[in-house]
């Protein structure tokens, strides 16, 4: 066979499968995990978190940041959401005061969703839940810079409907959103066959005959198997074909459309107002985003969970019982506002909720970790990935101390292992400078321009 660094098989049906970086194959020099594959993912969770404040119905203790400035340790961690990624301290890096702009968007929700990647001003002040951000996101600019002309992967869990359109923080230009991939199926196919997805007769093969696309690719597999490939090289490929079928079986195992409908009187499982189902969705968008990272198809990733203000979704607590809606837990009362009745233990089920987007994040850096690269890394090592709030907390809508959470240092390039406090003077808007500069795609200038601008240098290390 006639081999490039960047292996792509095509099988029966027309299907294709892209495999991981090979140090095998192409270029004799390994490949360069911060010239190749930098990359960054953005995991958008809304609402706010538990953290220390005083509200209308009480004061409320720190549930979520850990307990001191400084080296992530177990002590400081656990007891915390952030505690459930106490395994990957060394790795991570808790980023305290960040703050968004204080542009009008009429609404604190809108402020933040639609802010929260864009770091720009609304394009007409006090719209509320008819917003638009005028800028593009920083999803959409790193797919641009590092794609190679293809778009950044934009994926969507929960009901694509209700405040601010559902699917808001992705933005092409001012006043342009992008359209998720929002059934993570689709998302596969994707990846598996390019834009236009696999083949009919691929499909066929696939549905009926129970088949993967590892057997679709089989003897093109085989002759690769036999050629001269390192051992580490080999076992990259049966880690990748093991991850494949993986994601094809949790996706199997998902009722028809018309049998959940039929079941639950409600759609897909990716438009669910259950907290476990929806989390299930991110993280099979986790997983299908780690292999289309891994095989090269993308280097930018965000995937949004629940609509603008998260309004539908009702989660679980820790007895298993369902929740109220988490928009109402975040308000910490019985209404979208201030004048429902008050939820008993709101900040309690509040820090509940954050600690299943952790366990979920986690998921995530578990998936990344598991591929070890040419050049000796993992992958989660050779980008950012970032758990992200689009509000500091619930009842005041706040837009500073906004919770970001990084995994993976960029191959060196940017600080981890702390809880980390930026300056006064530092904002929102310098942060994604310093994330696009670390992953490649370096600018001095992102968002709005009236906020500070250029990298972080505290951040930024190589």
């Amino acid at each position: 066979m006639k081999l490039s660094r960047r292996v792509v098989l095509r099988g029966a049906g027309g299907a294709i499968l892209a495999l991981p970086f090979l140090e095998s194959v192409g270029n004799s020099a390994p490949a360069r995990a911060d010239a190749e594959t930098a990359y960054a993912i953005f995991f958008r969770q809304g609402n706010g978190v538990a953290a220390a404040q005083n509200t209308e119905v009480g004061s409320e203790p720190e549930r979520f940041w850990p307990r001191t400035p400084g080296p992530l340790t177990t002590d400081s961690m656990m007891g915390r959401a952030v505690g459930e990624l106490v395994d990957y301290r060394d790795r991570v890096l808790a980023l305290g005061g960040v703050n968004m702009g204080n542009f009008n968007y009429g609404d604190g929700h809108a402020r933040g969703a639609l802010q929260c990647l864009t770091a720009s001003r609304p394009t007409t002040d006090g719209q509320g839940g008819n917003s638009e951000a005028a800028g593009m996101s920083i999803d959409h600019y790193l797919g641009e810079q590092l794609n190679g002309g293809e778009e950044s992967w934009y994926m969507y869990a929960g009901r694509n409907s209700g405040w601010l359109g559902g699917a808001c923080i992705s933005y092409r230009s001012a006043g342009t959103r992008r359209n998720p991939i929002h059934d993570p199926y689709q998302g596969y196919m994707r990846l598996m066959g390019g834009d236009a997805g696999l083949s009919a007769e691929a499909q066929r093969q696939l549905a009926e005959r129970g088949r993967s696309v590892n057997d679709l690719v089989r003897s093109q597999l085989t002759r690769l198997m036999s050629s001269d490939l390192s051992r580490n090289d080999r076992d990259r490929i049966d880690l990748h074909l093991s991850a494949v079928r993986d994601i094809e079986v949790r996706l199997s195992c998902r009722l028809a459309d018309e049998e959940e409908r039929a079941i639950m009187g409600a759609g897909s499982i990716y438009e669910s107002d259950n907290g476990d189902e929806v989390l299930q969705t991110a993280r099979l968008h986790m997983d299908v985003a780690a292999l289309a990272i891994a095989c090269g198809v993308t280097r930018s990733v965000a995937i949004q969970v629940g609509n603008g203000n998260d309004s539908h979704i009702r989660y679980r607590d820790d007895s298993g019982n369902p929740m109220e809606n988490y928009h109402y837990i975040s308000h910490r009362r019985l209404s979208h506002d201030s004048t429902g009745a008050v939820i008993s233990n709101a900040d309690v089920l509040h820090s509940m909720v954050d600690r299943q987007f952790a366990q979920t994040f986690r998921h995530l850096l578990d998936k990344l970790d598991a591929y070890t690269m040419p050049s000796g890394a993992t992958l989660l090592d050779c980008g950012l990935s970032c758990w992200l709030n689009d509000l500091g907390n619930g009842p005041a809508h706040s837009r500073s101390n906004v919770p970001w959470i990084i995994a993976g240092d960029a191959a060196g390039r940017f600080r981890t292992g702390e809880y980390y406090q930026l300056s006064a003077g530092d904002s929102h808007a310098r942060l994604l400078c310093s994330i696009a500069t670390a992953v490649g795609a370096p600018t001095s200038s992102f968002g709005d321009s009236s906020l500070p601008q250029g990298v972080l240098d505290d951040l930024v290390v190589g």
